[in-house]
């Protein structure tokens, strides 16, 4: 069992930054791969970006030199530093984590509760 707990969301005026936070807890052996989604209002969910445990990251082209994902591997923790932040970036942004449960070693995917952003323009 991995329990994900979100924070950070909010509302933040256009041109503006917030930072998302999201800690993995539970049973693991390893958290391969950390990434954010994003989902808006009558849309589907859409990859934001991700990260492995070794560092490599990859990014959707709409948020790549506004947004930094990274993450602390001590603390199971994975950031989104999003600035210049625009109106169609408004969504509920949901943590997702990939890796191997203990004991039984079997992978496993977990998404968290979701987090809403709000941009205005």
């Amino acid at each position: 069992q991995v329990q994900l707990v979100e924070s950070g969301g909010g509302l933040v005026q256009a041109g503006g930054s917030l930072r998302l936070s999201c800690a993995a807890s539970g049973s693991f052996f390893g958290l391969n791969v950390m990434g954010w989604y994003r989902q808006a209002p009558g849309k589907q969910r859409e990859l934001v970006a991700t990260i492995t445990s070794g560092g490599t990251t990859n990014y959707a082209d709409s948020v790549k030199g506004r947004f930094t994902i990274s993450r602390d591997n001590a603390k199971n923790t994975v950031y989104l530093q999003m600035n210049r932040l625009k109106p169609e970036d408004t969504a509920v942004y949901y943590c997702n984590v990939r890796g191997t449960l203990l004991p039984t070693y079997a992978s496993f995917g977990s998404w968290g509760q979701g987090t809403q952003v709000t941009v205005s323009s």
